[in-house]
């Protein structure tokens, strides 16, 4: 474990700590919910690292592959009105691979602020070592940044395979921090980086973060491809004490902490208020729009010679169950054919979403929550969840991570009766919420999600 004074922190910290910070804005703690309207784009898999746990890795790595490239400024506006006029998404992720070495990102980042929809780039921010850049930035009216902290020193560079890369994101921190621009830290729970949580929430502190995400190592995309093993997963075990030290850290600090897709047993019971798997997702303003997020995550919306297909709200999904597995295998070695099976797939979910839905719209997110977990993942729930009264709020285990490690860590929550509410533990933690958001998320009711609604109930 980590102490304050370690080497590899105090020398972050001599590179990424800012005596003055500009002026940025007051972000106000707040448990006030409602779904999110952040929506997500992503631009092209073209990354200037190689971070061995990344969803994208096959992606970035084939100049081949049909997302590779980055699509047109044109066909990303296009996407952006889109979330606005069709999803009414008042922010975005832009990602790419790594959206900052897209030439057109600032004229991209200008355009979302002028429709409303203000922009976050989810970035590994080594372009941002570069003071003009930030600034720039800064000046095209980017929101925040969602910073990639994967790890410290010797730790990070050997992640992310590239030697001078923690370097040059302390230096962006910085840079960040003398420009105004508020930021929020991503860090993977990969085996390598656990020793390090603690100093990656010490570093958050002095630089000033507003939140720090643990996200587990997912078997999502590209990583199904067997890149994961017990070499590079963390056994739930292992996540606990250095994930307590890090959230206590936070905790004392003011600074929101969310730790992002594992059983919500395997965190301590005073920091599950923090967890968020799918079913809690929709009610983090910082995360995404189920209904928008489907559409855009769609082939058509990822490529840059594909033309748009017409969005679609949520509804019935095609269930695949046991035959999704052997399908998407089947897709990747016949593109042709997996490309035809996907679009019979489309046809019939936009035909049953275009139908007055039968449930509320929370329930409808409730629906695709479950959907996301067991169908896209593969996520299950293991004998010891049987007796679990948080069982139908918590997704569960991974979908390998039994075939590595076993089921014996799991262990049943008792809480007096069974936990219906997805916000029965998260409702009680504070969000750190940038002023702009206050006015919608704190009425008791916002056009956007009214007008939803009403759809939702017709």
């Amino acid at each position: 474990m980590t102490t304050a004074s370690s080497p590899v922190l105090e020398q972050a910290l001599e590179l990424a700590v800012c005596a003055n910070p500009a002026p940025k804005p007051i972000y106000v703690a707040s448990q006030a919910r409602k779904i999110t309207r952040r929506g997500i784009l992503w631009l092209g898999q073209t990354c200037n690292l190689r971070c061995h746990f990344c969803y994208f890795l096959d992606r970035i790595e084939n100049e081949d592959h049909a997302e590779h490239a980055f699509m047109t400024l044109e066909k990303a506006k296009q996407i952006c009105r889109t979330l606005v006029e069709f999803y009414g998404n008042n922010s975005i992720d832009i990602q790419g691979g790594e959206p900052t070495l897209w030439p057109q990102i600032y004229d991209l980042v200008a355009y979302c602020a002028g429709i409303g929809l203000s922009p976050t780039i989810i970035s590994n921010v080594q372009v941002l070592s570069n003071r003009a850049a930030v600034a720039r930035f800064h000046s095209a009216g980017l929101r925040d940044v969602l910073v990639s902290v994967q790890g410290l020193g010797a730790v990070y560079d050997e992640l992310v395979g590239q030697q001078g890369a923690h370097i040059r994101q302390m230096k962006a921190l910085r840079n960040l921090q003398e420009e105004g621009i508020p930021f929020r830290f991503n860090t993977v729970l990969s085996k390598p980086a656990l020793p390090q949580l603690a100093d990656i929430a010490r570093l958050a502190v002095r630089t000033g973060a507003e939140v720090v995400n643990f996200l587990g190592f997912n078997p999502f995309n590209d990583q199904h491809s067997g890149k994961r093993s017990a070499l590079n997963v963390p056994r739930y075990a292992e996540l606990g004490e250095p994930l307590d030290e890090a959230l206590d850290l936070l905790a004392a600090a003011g600074i929101e902490a969310n730790v992002r897709y594992l059983p919500f047993c395997i965190i301590s019971e005073r920091h599950r208020r923090s967890v968020y798997d799918f079913s809690q997702i929709p009610y983090d303003l910082h995360e995404n729009d189920f209904a928008s997020w489907s559409w855009t995550d769609l082939p058509a919306q990822r490529m840059r010679d594909a033309p748009l297909t017409p969005p679609f709200q949520l509804g019935p999904r095609l269930q695949l169950g046991p035959l999704r597995a052997p399908l998407r295998r089947l897709a990747a070695e016949l593109p042709r054919l997996g490309g035809g099976l996907h679009q019979i797939k489309q046809r019939l979910e936009r035909q049953w979403a275009a139908q007055p839905p039968a449930v509320s719209r929370e329930a409808l997110y409730q629906q695709d929550a479950k959907m996301r977990a067991r169908e896209y993942t593969g996520y299950t729930h293991v004998a010891a969840c049987s007796t679990c009264d948080a069982r139908a709020v918590c997704d569960g285990f991974y979908s390998d991570y039994v075939d590595l490690f076993g089921e014996h860590e799991a262990r049943p929550i008792l809480l007096g009766g069974p936990a219906s509410d997805p916000q029965h533990f998260s409702r009680q933690q504070l969000k750190r919420i940038h002023p702009e958001d206050l006015p919608w998320l704190t009425a008791d009711r916002d056009p956007v999600s009214a007008s939803l609604d009403l759809q939702s109930d017709a």
